[in-house]
């Protein structure tokens, strides 16, 4: 059977090329993502701080556990930048037998950054338990690297969280593009397979041979994907290192259990979409197979319809819920919005190219004649055959113009809001920040109206059925309405004192919080908070989700207002810059922190375009019969390019239409969530890019193929294969 499949894969380069493009990209992508997942899962980091140290009580994380409505339970760990532990824990430790030497790291207002012991072995357990009982853990033997906060750590982390949730939606999109090929390719392959059928194949025998001709083209795109995907992993974190998103030092994997596990993957994927394309095909009865293919089914089954409509309803319904998600949560539940408009799309794929042909055919006449209308009517024919280049070129719109934008609208609502809101002229910092008395004497400096201390941290708040770090000022709260406009909707922030806090819009609606409300919290360090809700702002993307009040200890910056005169004076206690140079420093970092999110973006748009050229390639190749019946009954050259331009006008007409809709929808709904505003923005060349690439895109990989069918002379383009 494999003989076969290997004879028969090489009378048919068209549609083997294009699968095999399809599931070697699907390689390389799958495997440059499990490495860097590998890379984050296999790291220990190796303690520097308390390498002399037998174990080290640290507070690195907090577990948070939600009731779920069934009655589990749910748990999420979220890292603690600045996590501290109790310095009283230290004497309780130093009481237990077999500890030698207790040793505090960093003795401030009755908490340590660590608490680092030397002792036997036999002491460990009770050190873990009294660091539990605590509410912190206990770092021992190879662990003790843990307690140590560094930005290996923090890589590690970026690592296995992009790794995973972007490689699940890369996983599900490869699904979508290697099912669409595959099950295209088998179904211009119905007249060879009937007629196997014909001759007395067996189903299974038919099923068999489809599988072994997959799985033969799928390990091929593994022999191409492998070393593509070596280059792609050099690259990529070639390009994390220079961007800070990873140390140069970071251990990466060998690739080749990440090789074996991409090779795996798609070999499954292009193996199930074959078996799955081959049911229909093999359950035709022999004496029935060359009748049954002869004419296209108009649409699909009522199943089918079932299941599209009910996926359109949950992709509209997750629009809403997507409202109340914030930050990476937002774009996870743009792009999965994305997945089940597609879903539902492709399921309503027969039904939509049918209506979309009704509606289009005045028009495609009007324009183009005879052609237009008949052009009309092999769409409509054609109604699910061409189901599968829909399916593709929304998938493309669709990705390039929502969760794409979506990076932009970020960018530039931080940035607006950042530069709206403040009412300040200068700002002054130092490397290792300010101390209070340095704040006072600032304060007093002539030419200086009004000064507030920011110190930048963060929150750990529940949300939904977890929990999420969340970015928090501490300001003064006696002068932040002179240097600040939050933009106030609820409450005031002139109530802002000890035990309460002000929170933006967008986290209180994740957190169901509202004014007067007592919420509960974890600060930076660990320690656990409840403080009661005073106001409630819009601009939380440019200052932050939580507002803190203060303690008068040092800060990271202070925000004045000035005559203007006191630049030199001011010179004296650390580095004057203006505000727009604020701006400024914000917009490289937001271009900075986007950079990656634009690429794995980038990667599923250009997957998804490339699965959009395939999949009109395959199906221009697979029309050479039916263009030379139309040569041989009368119609010209001429006729027929102006037909298939009819066509593909139709067919980009409602794909642009639908792609578009999708996108603005997924846009309009996340946008909204994350900045209060209706009205997305789109870069000027934006729509142009995506729509007009999307059109060269199916112009050029139609007519092409096409082109080259009607140069073959009409009587031997007959007899061939379709």
């Amino acid at each position: 059977m494999l003989k076969l499949a290997t004879r028969l894969l090489r009378h048919r380069p068209g549609t083997s090329i294009a699968t095999l493009v399809a599931l070697a990209g699907g390689v390389m992508i799958l495997m440059t993502l499990a490495v860097f997942v590998e890379s984050g899962l296999r790291y220990r980091p190796q303690p520097q701080q308390f390498a002399a140290a037998d174990v080290v009580v640290a507070h690195r994380q907090i577990t948070v556990t939600t009731k779920e409505f069934d009655g589990g339970t749910t748990t999420s760990e979220v890292p603690l930048p600045e996590g501290t532990v109790p310095v009283a824990l230290a004497d309780q430790i130093r009481a237990l037998p077999g500890v030698t030497d207790v040793q505090v790291a960093n003795p401030q207002n009755g908490r340590a950054q660590a608490i680092a012991v030397k002792a036997a072995p036999a002491a460990e357990r009770e050190i873990d338990r009294l660091a539990r009982g605590n509410g912190v853990e206990a770092y021992a033997g190879k662990d003790r690297g843990w307690a140590e906060p560094s930005s290996s750590t923090e890589a590690r982390t970026l690592l296995i969280e992009v790794g995973g949730v972007f490689g699940a939606y890369v996983i599900l999109l490869i699904v979508f593009v290697v099912a669409g090929t595959v099950g295209l390719s088998v179904r211009h392959r119905r007249r060879d397979l009937a007629l196997l059928r014909a001759v007395a194949a067996t189903p299974r025998q038919v099923r068999r041979l489809v599988v072994a001709e997959a799985a033969t083209v799928a390990l091929a795109a593994a022999a191409i994907g492998v070393p593509a995907g070596i280059l792609a992993t050099r690259w990529t974190h070639h390009e994390l290192v220079a961007r800070g998103f990873v140390p140069a030092g970071f251990p990466i994997a060998p690739p080749w259990i990440a090789a074996g596990i991409a090779t795996a993957a798609i070999l499954l994927v292009a193996v199930l979409a074959a078996r799955l394309a081959a049911r229909r095909i093999s359950r035709i009865r022999p004496v029935e197979a060359l009748g049954e293919i002869a004419v296209e089914p108009a649409r699909g089954g009522r199943v089918r319809l079932v299941f599209g409509l009910l996926t359109l309803a949950l992709a509209g319904t997750a629009t809403f819920f997507a409202a109340g998600l914030s930050g990476e949560g937002a774009l996870a539940a743009a792009i999965g919005m994305l997945y089940l408009f597609v879903i539902a799309v492709a399921l309503l794929a027969p039904w939509v190219n049918g209506f979309a042909a009704r509606l289009l055919r005045p028009f495609l006449r009007g324009v183009w004649g005879v052609s237009g209308d008949l052009a009309a009517a092999n769409l409509k024919a054609n109604a699910r055959g061409m189901s599968a280049v829909l399916t593709a070129l929304v998938l493309s719109v669709g990705f390039g113009g929502s969760v794409w934008f979506l990076q932009d609208n970020l960018q530039r609502q931080t940035i607006s809001q950042s530069r709206d809101g403040m009412l300040a002229d200068r700002v002054l910092t130092a490397p290792q920040g300010l101390p209070a008395t340095i704040v006072d004497q600032v304060r007093h400096v002539p030419g200086v109206a009004t000064a507030t201390g920011v110190r930048h941290t963060s929150v750990v708040v529940r949300i939904f059925d977890g929990a999420q770090a969340s970015v928090a000022r501490e300001v003064d709260p006696a002068t932040v309405r002179s240097t600040m406009d939050l933009k106030v909707q609820k409450g005031s922030l002139a109530d802002l004192t000890d035990g309460t806090i002000a929170v933006s819009a967008l986290q209180a609606s994740s957190s169901g919080w509202k004014v007067g409300d007592r919420a509960d919290f974890w600060r930076a360090d660990g320690s656990p908070a409840q403080a009661r809700v005073v106001a409630i702002y819009q601009r939380g993307l440019g200052f932050g989700d939580v507002l803190l009040p203060g303690g008068g200890g040092p800060v990271d910056e202070l925000l004045l207002r000035t005559d203007g005169t006191a630049d030199q004076r001011l010179a004296a206690f650390g580095t004057v810059s203006s505000v727009d140079d604020l701006s400024g420093r914000l917009s490289r970092d937001l271009a900075i922190s986007a950079w990656l999110n634009k690429l794995l973006i980038g990667v599923m748009v250009g997957y998804a375009a490339l699965a959009a050229g395939n999949t009109m390639v395959m199906a221009a190749l697979a029309r050479s019969r039916e263009l030379a019946l139309l040569r041989l009954a009368g119609v010209t050259r001429r006729q027929v390019r102006r037909m298939v331009n009819a066509e593909q006008a139709g067919l980009l007409g409602a794909a642009l239409t639908v792609g578009a809709v999708i996108a603005g929808m997924t846009l309009i709904a996340v946008v909204h969530a994350l900045t209060g505003t209706l009205v997305p923005y789109i870069p000027p060349m934006g729509w142009v890019v995506v729509l007009g690439g999307t059109t060269v895109l199916a112009l050029v990989t139609t007519i092409l193929p096409v082109g080259r069918l009607l140069r073959v002379p009409a009587v031997h383009a007959a007899g061939t294969k379709e």
